[in-house]
């Protein structure tokens, strides 16, 4: 008879285990080498108490997703100004997402955070570029893919969290 604990993990699983721990590097709970090695172990655990191991001293993670104006649903005009607000990152870099979050933000929490998410991913690009020297710009290619996907995400009321970005506009 199998316990929960040895269960296999699947990826869907290890996503919520993964941002956690991005999470708690960025907040300061772990170093460099102890935020790699968990890494590591979430990436390559079979068992969900394995994979519960590599969270044992850290809070969990909110189980919903929090909703735009107290629980209310987004309205199709504010899924499709968050969309815009990832796809006004191609053309204009930071500031279409920039433009929408102090436009629209004021109306829509939700619009709000994912422009926020939109120009702390674009902030985050640009920094690698000029620290780089140039070398960087080859980001972008992949930045037009990871906005893509980040405006669908926003069309479909799913919350989005760039991965390796700065969390500089709150």
């Amino acid at each position: 008879m199998n316990t929960t604990g040895d269960l296999r993990v699947s990826n869907a699983e290890r996503e919520p285990v993964i941002e956690r721990l991005q999470q708690a590097f960025a907040e300061g709970r772990l170093d460099h080498g102890e935020f790699d090695m968990r890494m590591h172990l979430a990436m390559t655990a079979k068992t969900r108490g394995e994979m519960a191991a590599v969270l044992h001293d850290l809070e969990p993670l909110p189980t919903e997703p929090v909703k735009a104006l107290a629980g209310e649903a987004p309205t199709g005009e504010d899924r499709m100004l968050a969309a815009a607000a990832h796809a006004l990152g191609v053309p204009t870099l930071f500031l279409g997402p920039l433009l929408l979050m102090v436009l629209s933000g004021k109306r829509s929490e939700y619009v709000r955070r994912h422009a926020a998410e939109a120009v702390n991913f674009q902030l985050t690009i640009l920094m690698v570029v000029i620290l780089s020297f140039g070398v960087g710009s080859i980001l972008y290619a992949i930045t037009w893919i990871a906005c893509g996907i980040a405006a669908v995400f926003a069309l479909a009321d799913r919350p989005v969290r760039y991965p390796w970005t700065l969390r500089l506009v709150k």
